[in-house]
């Protein structure tokens, strides 16, 4: 990254995490600068990474996707070749939310959101144990979620970063 952050473009960040639709007159208000400065360290952020773009949070039970499932993947190969193959055959499954390679006793887990646990069955079954290397699969299932971040999170920046 091109420049360090301090405490201002910390805020900017959090703020936005939170409401990415605010406008550049409140943030500044918000984070302690006038309109100009503002606009150009948040432009900068953008520049420079920090800021990879804005979306809308969307209620996913208004669309009746409401079933979360964390399915555990152990891979038969584990060399980068088969790592990659996996990788970008997984990226194309639209219910899988998440997928995150794991240091343990499998390789990989992915929160799944599905309808109902019919169409988790469906989409494990022809989708994910079809995936390269796949050589077995364990699946928990969501009774309730506590606590979710969003389609991209909320963050809570410290000044340590």
């Amino acid at each position: 990254m091109s420049s360090e952050l301090d405490q201002f473009d910390r805020s900017i960040l959090e703020v936005l995490s939170k409401d990415g639709r605010i406008p550049v007159t409140e943030l500044s208000e918000r984070v302690g600068l006038s309109r100009t400065p503002c606009q150009i360290r948040m432009n900068r952020l953008i520049a420079d990474g920090y800021i990879e773009g804005f979306t809308a949070i969307i209620n996913l039970s208004k669309l009746q996707l409401e079933h979360i499932a964390f399915a555990e993947v152990k891979l038969s190969n584990t060399q980068e070749d088969a790592l990659l193959k996996f990788n970008a055959a997984v990226r194309k499954i639209k219910e899988v939310e998440e997928c995150h390679m794991i240091a343990g006793r499998f390789d990989y887990l992915l929160k799944i959101r599905t309808r109902d646990i019919r169409r988790y069955r469906e989409v494990l079954g022809e989708r994910i144990s079809s995936l390269p290397y796949v050589a077995n699969t364990s699946t928990n299932v969501a009774m309730e979620t506590i606590k979710e971040s969003g389609n991209n999170g909320v963050l809570a920046i410290s000044a340590a970063g």
